[in-house]
């Protein structure tokens, strides 16, 4: 019997993964960051803006950038910066390099092989920057075209890779911290933020099975109400509001240090944003500025395996949340949509690619097995004579050779599906990226958008599934 429309299972790229058991039945608060989690940004519309503000800074300074143009595909999620040589890579579960630009040039494989061969990535030295935020990709842009003008002689002599990343890091920063951008955004939110209009449904599915919502934001009050009414308010029941789905909504909570210090928490008391301070606790679906995850823990009154945590930074958002305060972690990378998309399509060649490596590698060890043949008879080893042996190496390697060319337009056109220059996310070769790691270490569960949950309802059990290891098909 087939199922119904209404509970078949989510297409692919609209599914949540797993990757510790879950049960969502025993979750009693949910809490949400804001920006690239509930509210979701035009990627491209949101960081070109981001890149042009950073870049006429560097003008200001008197750097050669007015020729500079942006990229969007330049830079994808799960990179990282090479403070010392310049470099922006891309490396493997083990932090062994399997992609490398200097500036915005491709390193060719023997250079990169020279410089990274002993080299393993490992984010505590202050070497390596991880780009695990979408806010990150105008900063690698940009960053990657000054190297390039550093290079060139174009900028004041004497300015090192790891300082010439805080420049261009630090307008950056302003561009965010000053507010002319999200003024721009606050006007014209429909150039800048995509909808989703399952996503209230799906919170109000989490409210009504008797879970607190949480909001916990590092954007400031006015912004927040403007994006979250933006977002909310034209798919909710007549008469509500955003405010009306959350218990708590606490802005500037200044993540990752909310999880970690002692912040004083401050009340938000009108949609001004005037501020008081909290005296006596905090009060149901009342608004905050600051505070800290101690203060919200007593407020809820929950242990930890109660507390469900969802946000799109991989650091501030689950890995100190996970590390330190042991709330589950659910992780939202909407780029996920496009790269499950990508494989999807591409599954019939790859399995034909698959074919073609299983008959390649049945070759290699018949083309070796020949040659350990002949070489024994060659060293007198055993009796016979290798001609024979020679002639039909020849052939196998013919044979190779035909193979490769097959192989070669298949592995060049998996390599660039999802971006061209970097591949899949969640990939490097064969082996898993050092994004996959890192969100394997530190997010129970991940999705491409929070909407996902609504096909799951509020009380799926959501189970890992059974890691395959090398030897399993054996």
């Amino acid at each position: 019997m087939s199922l119904p429309a209404s509970v078949a299972p989510p297409a692919p790229e609209r599914r949540i993964f797993c990757n510790r058991t879950l049960n969502l039945r025993a979750i009693r608060a949910v809490g949400f960051d804001m920006d690239y989690t509930l509210v979701h940004y035009r990627t491209e519309v949101w960081e070109r803006r981001a890149w042009e503000r950073a870049r006429a800074r560097l003008a200001d300074r008197g750097w050669p950038v007015a020729e500079l143009e942006f990229d969007a595909s330049f830079v994808i999620l799960g990179l990282i910066v090479d403070l010392e040589l310049g470099n922006l890579i891309k490396a493997s579960r083990f932090g062994y390099v399997t992609r490398a630009l200097h500036g915005t040039r491709t390193l060719e494989f023997d250079q990169q092989r020279a410089t990274y061969s002993r080299v393993v990535v490992d984010l505590r030295e202050p070497r390596w920057v991880f780009l695990n935020t979408l806010f990150s990709l105008s900063e690698a842009l940009l960053y990657a075209q000054c190297v390039d003008l550093l290079d060139g002689g174009k900028l004041a002599p004497g300015i090192g890779y790891a300082e010439l990343y805080k420049i261009v890091r630090g307008a950056i920063d302003r561009t965010h911290a000053e507010g002319d951008l999200k003024a721009e955004i606050i006007k014209a939110p429909a150039e800048f933020v995509e909808l989703d209009p399952e996503l209230p449904t799906c919170l109000l599915d989490l409210k009504g099975s008797g879970k607190k919502l949480l909001l916990v934001t590092n954007s400031e009050w006015g912004y927040t109400c403007a994006m979250m009414r933006y977002a909310f308010d034209p798919y909710l029941p007549p008469g509500t509001t955003w405010r009306d789905l959350f218990d708590v909504s606490l802005v500037r909570a200044r993540k990752p240090d909310f999880f970690t210090a002692q912040n004083p928490i401050f009340e938000v008391v009108d949609e001004s944003g005037l501020l008081r301070p909290v005296e006596e606790g905090m009060q149901p679906g009342r608004a905050y500025l600051g505070g800290n995850a101690r203060i919200l823990e007593a407020h809820l009154g929950l242990s930890p395996e109660e507390i469900l945590y969802v946000g799109d930074h991989l650091y501030s958002d689950v890995h100190v949340t996970k590390d330190l305060l042991r709330w589950r972690t659910a992780l939202v990378v909407r780029d996920l949509e496009k790269e499950i998309i990508d494989v999807e399509g591409f599954r019939p060649k790859q399995a034909e690619l698959s074919r073609l490596m299983a008959d390649k590698e049945r070759e290699e060890h018949l083309y070796s097995t020949l040659r350990l043949a002949a070489e024994r008879i060659e060293r007198k080893a055993t009796a016979g004579d290798p001609a024979p042996l020679r002639e039909q190496m020849g052939q196998s390697k013919a044979r190779l050779g035909a193979l490769d060319a097959q192989i070669a337009p298949l592995a060049e056109e998996a390599g660039a599906l999802f971006n061209p220059r970097w591949g899949l996310l969640m990939r490097a070769g064969l082996d898993k990226s050092y994004l996959a790691r890192q969100l394997e270490r530190y997010a129970d569960a991940y999705t491409s958008r929070v909407s996902n949950f609504l096909a799951y309802t509020p009380y799926v059990y959501l189970r890992a599934p059974r890691v395959s290891l090398p030897h399993d098909d054996a």
